[in-house]
């Protein structure tokens, strides 16, 4: 973070529920806007999420790597309204953790986003397997209902897609209508950590999904390919959220050279057509420092030299996904995976996540140790061979450790 000054979370709590509520438009003609608390004005910028009707503040939470209640009900309190989830997230304690704060709180004062994942699935042909079936993605779901304590989420998500043929596997497909016919979720959405242009405009042509989760940072090659994406999408009516605004949070492997989290979230705010992002915030300062940027969304001249520097410079410890390395790898190896699990675990300190990843890919520690010289080319200068070996070695860890 960029040098947040020291917050104390004893005067934070003096000063939570001080905070501007949210404000949630359930329907275009319903809408509901709690009163501010006159001891604390925040400044909150609203978009609506395409055609879901939901206003939300430009700013929501991604309580991935959150595991405080606390931090949760402190968010709430200070004006924000989405909270994004996932059935996978700390192995299914995360939704507990918000079940146990949105218990207090009226369900039309807050946003709840989750997502299925499912790992059958060819990652060399980017298609999911047979493997991967209605039946289960809709038990996976159930758990989530009843983790959260809730009746139904406001956005139910097919979750970590590259391709067009994963955006529109049919029996998932079929499982999000079924739940949205029943009433169990009011929307469906797709995510996607690379390859967003695809999936994106797959999400436009299904005409089916309404929102889209896609991965936006100043660290990406092909932002611009993915800006042109976004824009198509919010033409046809489609909610955008964005995701990975930090980029890792690092622009040097030694993590010395933190993001400037303010530049990083005008960069993607700037584009009008992101309705929300969802800084994944583990700390009250983390959190006044994200919410205080709406007291200034202008992208300004430092923010572009700053995050330029960010841009030109190799290593760190985000990886965009651009897959240009797995046709160079002899061993096939999932490495945009891999490099995935590696920032979970080293940036993130998230080492259930990067575990889970590690074993749910075809790898073992030793596949690179016959190449005397890696054949990887990466494109932002990894160390592809080194980076394999720490992350793999996590499948060895028992999973007691990260729990």
């Amino acid at each position: 973070m960029d040098n947040p000054k020291k917050f104390n979370r004893r005067d934070f709590f003096k000063t939570a529920a001080a905070g501007l509520g949210g404000y949630v438009m359930l329907s275009p003609d319903k809408a509901v806007e709690p009163k501010p608390n006159p001891a604390k004005q925040r400044k909150t910028i609203y978009r609506t999420l395409g055609k879901t009707g939901i206003k939300v503040p430009v700013i929501s939470m991604g309580v991935m790597n959150a595991d405080n209640p606390n931090l949760v009900k402190a968010a709430l309190d200070n004006g924000i309204v989405h909270l994004d989830t996932a059935w996978n997230y700390q192995r299914g304690r995360n939704e507990k953790i918000i079940g146990s704060v949105i218990k207090d709180y009226s369900r039309d004062s807050f946003i709840i986003g989750t997502k299925i994942h499912d790992q059958s699935r060819d990652r060399e042909k980017g298609t999911f397997t047979r493997e991967a079936t209605a039946e289960k993605f809709l038990e996976k779901f159930d758990e989530s209902l009843n983790r959260l304590g809730l009746e139904y989420v406001d956005i139910l998500y097919l979750h970590s897609v590259w391709t067009r043929q994963m955006a529109l596997y049919e029996p998932f497909m079929q499982a999000l209508e079924k739940l949205k016919k029943e009433g169990r979720t009011r929307f469906v959405g797709v995510s996607t950590h690379w390859g967003e242009p695809e999936v994106i405009q797959a999400a436009i042509d299904s005409n089916f999904y309404d929102v889209v989760l896609t991965s936006y940072n100043f660290k990406q090659d092909h932002i611009k390919e993915i800006q042109q994406a976004v824009a198509r999408a919010a033409e046809a009516g489609l909610g955008i959220i964005g995701m990975k605004t930090f980029a890792g949070g690092y622009l040097d492997e030694e993590k010395t050279k933190p993001v400037d989290p303010k530049a990083a979230i005008r960069f993607a705010l700037k584009d009008k057509n992101v309705h929300t992002i969802i800084p994944g915030f583990t700390t009250f300062e983390q959190m006044e420092i994200d919410l205080s940027v709406m007291e200034d969304l202008s992208f300004k001249e430092k923010d572009s030299e700053v995050l330029e520097l960010g841009c030109n410079s190799r290593g760190g410890v985000y990886c965009q996904g651009c897959q240009t390395c797995v046709n160079q790898c002899p061993k096939h190896l999932p490495i945009p995976d891999l490099m995935r699990a590696h920032m979970y675990a080293y940036a993130y300190k998230n080492h259930w996540a990067a575990k889970d990843l590690v074993s749910s890919l075809n790898v073992e520690l030793g596949q690179c140790d016959d190449c005397t010289v890696c054949t990887v080319n990466c494109v932002k200068g990894f160390n592809i061979k080194q980076k394999f070996t720490e992350v793999a070695s996590l499948k060895s860890v028992p999973s007691r450790f990260f729990v």
